[in-house]
């Protein structure tokens, strides 16, 4: 599986991704730029001992991730989204797109034609969760349909 995360704002957040990439093998990808330095104390606390193993990949804008996976789904989450995140079918080779914090996915990404947008259900009238743990909700659930792969 793949998680990316599309301009990421929030150092703590990041490092708690991070971790649970770590501890589900799940290939992290960051969209730059970030809202922080890769060597932010609190980004590495978040992480804890976890960095050795999680796969970071870097990359400077979204197309350019997009065209190293062209036959990928990349699923586009979002409190706009149209699909409840919990009727898919994942792939171990789907990428699982968050946007950043305060401002979530671009509108002209969320429009364009080569992902699927998709929601989180949640009460009216409320924003968001939080990021990592959507993420890891969301991560979570295609792992399960796939019988959580290499887990104990």
């Amino acid at each position: 599986m793949h998680v990316v995360l599309y301009k990421p704002e929030i150092p703590q957040n990041t490092g708690n991704i991070a971790r649970t990439c770590a501890v589900t093998k799940t290939t992290l990808h960051l969209i730059q730029p970030l809202g922080f330095s890769t060597s932010d104390r609190y980004l590495k606390r978040a992480g804890l001992d976890y960095w050795q193993y999680v796969t970071i990949c870097y990359w400077r804008d979204i197309n350019q991730l997009r065209q190293a996976y062209p036959d990928s789904n990349f699923y586009l989450f979002s409190v706009r989204g149209n699909k409840p995140y919990h009727l898919l079918s994942y792939d171990k080779s789907d990428f699982l797109v968050f946007g950043c914090e305060t401002s979530g996915l671009p509108d002209e990404l969320l429009q364009s034609d080569w992902g699927d947008c998709i929601r989180i259900p949640m009460r009216t009238g409320l924003r968001s969760l939080n990021l990592s743990n959507a993420v890891a909700l969301v991560l979570y659930e295609a792992l399960r349909q796939q019988g959580f792969p290499e887990f104990t």
